[in-house]
């Protein structure tokens, strides 16, 4: 699809008509990317249902292609569902490495056109092409270049919104999908918006919406006609004031370039409920592992470790401590987390999930580190760092603790 709103509706894009001036935002969105990306590798699965995610009895949707949400499959679907409604999906484990290079690729397109990108996650980015106009022409001349080279040289599809704010260019590149570009001149915003569902306004969930509705709104054009006032009685003032913006097509948010990240986690849930607390330090062990080495490739330190204890009952505990000084080490992040969870009184519970997080990031080169007295100037620090270098040529596993090796497989 590739169209542009008008007054009467979406109509096909003709660029020597169109007038972009007032729409710099750009929101780029792979699409199906991880399936995508596992079609590239297996060529014999092109033109197949194809799901990315865990096999277990536990295992989720991590990406569907088209062909398979056909049958309903979608992500976060429970993988034992999505087969029963999709039996000749071809299943993939999720990739992360594959995924994060070519997300790299894709990102070093869309900076070759812009340094305004603010990415915010592996396959979906904000631009702001404002700079560009001059060198490639106007917005929609420049997300149509952007889409031709990602399927050129990535061999992959992507849709694209175009509008005048970041929340307008988000919901233009979903109802352009697949493969699809959507323009939203800044005169023709209300049109757009106003007959779309409430859930299609930034921030309105579940509990938001029923309110909503139990005053009689429906779509988006409801909310704009509601009185401020009326929706910051029922929501609050901070939400009821951004609700009655969007839904009159106002966004303040700019396009944010390098935005820090809050926190660095990682987690795993069992294939079974585990009570052994030794395999559950185990992979304690193996999250904080993988999370040091997120800090080290992001050139970032941490102070607060985190860790998520999800029971057989669905009941989830976190419990958090924030360490003397910053650290990208995982032998300092594990002990901390093995600590916490044996401080949370859970030895012989069942636990159906576990988590690390480190909280409080700042830029290592900034962050001076005092050696203790007895503590030798190379460590466990530079270790772990020759363990990176193996990694990225062999492997993560290549190179890990002793008891990671001689861990169960039915432990991932």
């Amino acid at each position: 699809m590739r169209g542009a709103v008008t007054a009467s509706g979406i109509e096909p894009l003709d660029l020597t008509t169109v007038s972009d001036e007032d729409c710099p935002i750009l929101h780029i969105d792979m699409d199906a990317f991880f399936a995508g990306v596992e079609e590239l590798k297996h060529p014999w699965a092109r033109g197949r249902p194809v799901i990315v995610g865990g096999t277990g009895g536990r295992g989720v949707v991590a990406s569907a292609n088209y062909a398979a949400r056909r049958f309903g499959v979608h992500s976060a679907m429970p993988m034992s569902r999505a087969l029963r409604a999709c039996p000749d999906a071809v299943v993939f484990p999720p990739d992360g490495a594959s995924y994060r290079r070519v997300s790299a690729a894709v990102m070093d397109i869309l900076r070759s056109v812009t340094p305004e990108v603010e990415p915010l996650s592996l396959d979906e980015a904000f631009l702001d092409v404002s700079g560009a106009r001059r060198r490639l022409g106007g917005p929609v001349r420049v997300a149509t270049l952007i889409r031709e080279r990602i399927r050129t040289e990535q061999r992959l599809t992507c849709s694209v919104g175009v509008a005048s704010t970041k929340f307008v260019a988000k919901l233009a590149s979903t109802h352009c999908k697949p493969d699809g570009l959507l323009f939203v001149p800044a005169r023709h915003v209300r049109a757009f918006l106003h007959p779309l569902p409430l859930g299609a306004l930034w921030g309105v969930g579940d509990k938001t919406e029923q309110t909503l509705a139990r005053l009689g709104l429906r779509t988006i054009g409801d909310v704009a006609a509601t009185p401020p006032e009326t929706l910051r009685r029922e929501l609050g003032v901070a939400l009821g004031d951004r609700l009655a913006a969007l839904s009159q097509g106002r966004d303040e948010r700019r396009v944010v370039t390098d935005a820090p990240d809050k926190s660095i986690g990682a987690e795993e849930t069992f294939a079974e409920d585990v009570a052994d607390a030794g395999r559950i330090g185990r992979e304690l062990l193996r999250l904080s592992e993988k999370v040091a080495r997120r800090l080290r490739a992001t050139g970032q330190v941490g102070r607060t470790v985190v860790v998520k204890l999800r029971r057989d009952d669905f009941t989830t505990i976190t419990r958090s401590r924030t360490l003397p000084d910053y650290t990208d080490v995982g032998r300092e992040i594990s002990a901390t987390a093995r600590s916490l969870y044996a401080a949370a009184g859970l030895d012989g519970a069942r636990l159906r999930l576990v988590g690390v997080r480190v909280e409080g990031l700042r830029a290592a080169a900034g962050v001076h580190r005092q050696l203790a007295l007895d503590e030798p100037e190379s460590g466990w620090r530079d270790a772990e760092r020759v363990m990176d270098l193996v990694a990225r040529r062999f492997g993560p596993a290549a190179l890990r603790p002793a008891v990671l090796a001689e861990r169960d497989e039915d432990d991932v």
